[in-house]
Parts: structure tokens; sequence; C-alpha cells
């Protein structure tokens, strides 16, 4: 996400294509920073769901209060054929889906399903780990939790 640009008055405008820090997408609403779901999240306007399949959530970390739906699940990576049935039961009528993954890649498929199912849906940019650094490591480059919001790891 771009930076917003400062004026001579020195008030912050966004840029061209962004508005409140969501950056436009295609087949969905669009992608926020992880600061902006978190804000979503706290003040009750967004379920943040969280696609990652189980084994990740259990071994990386969770973000407390999100709702724990694969995507696809492991072994193989199927898709979850429960998806659809548990976003209708997880995210109430006029609350924003929030997507969050890995790093920020399956989460937009399930934020275009989410849309097409008729919900608001974002994808959560960098996800939960980031993107990997030049030595292939994740959570030093971006992600829900190298920026320091909550989580937890079992």
């Amino acid at each position: 996400m771009t930076q917003a640009a400062q004026n001579p008055s020195g008030a912050s405008h966004a840029p061209a294509g962004e508005q409140q820090g969501i950056r436009p997408a295609e087949g969905y609403a669009g992608d926020v920073l992880p600061e902006l779901a978190h804000a979503w999240m706290t003040n009750g306007e967004a379920v943040m769901v969280d696609v990652r399949s189980d084994a990740e959530r259990e071994w990386v970390g969770y973000v407390p209060g999100a709702v724990g739906l694969a995507w696809k699940q492991w072994p193989g990576m199927a898709f979850n054929p429960g998806f659809d049935a548990g976003l209708r039961a997880n995210v109430p009528a006029g609350k924003k889906a929030l997507m969050l993954c890995r790093s920020g890649v399956r989460s937009i498929a399930a934020a275009r399903r989410a849309t097409e199912l008729g919900f608001e849906a974002y994808n959560i940019l960098e996800g939960f780990e980031g993107d990997a650094d030049a030595e292939g490591h994740r959570g030093r480059k971006g992600g829900w939790r190298l920026r320091g919001l909550p989580w937890k790891q079992n």
C-alpha cells in the first residue's frame, strides 16, 4: 500500500485509487493492511476469517478472536467443502469479512469467494507471516506478527 502524500498544509490525503487505507481489488472489496484489519475487528465492524490450514494455525500461531476456517486443507491442500457454510455461520450480515492467510495470497481467492456469496470481503495484505526474505524465512518482511498485532501460539 502506498503511503499517503502530504500536501503543503501538512494534511495527508489518500493516493488516487486508494481510500481510507483500502487498496482497490478485482472481484472483492479490497486489500487492507493488518493495522486497518485490526481496527475494524476491535471496533466490531468486521470478522477475521483465518483461511490457513488447521495445522498452520496450531503450529505457527493464530489471531485471538479470528474464525479458523481453512480455504484449503492439509494434506494435499484440497478445497474445504465446508468453507461456504462456515463463512455463512460465522460472519453476521452487515459485518465485513477479513480474510487472512500466511502471506496474503490464498486469502485473495477466499475473499473473491466470499464476495460471490454476498459478503463485503477484504484481503489482509502481508498475511500472518509476511513474504519470505532472501533466505526463504518468513516473519521478517511484513505480516500480522511482525507488525506487533495480537497473536498467540499453542
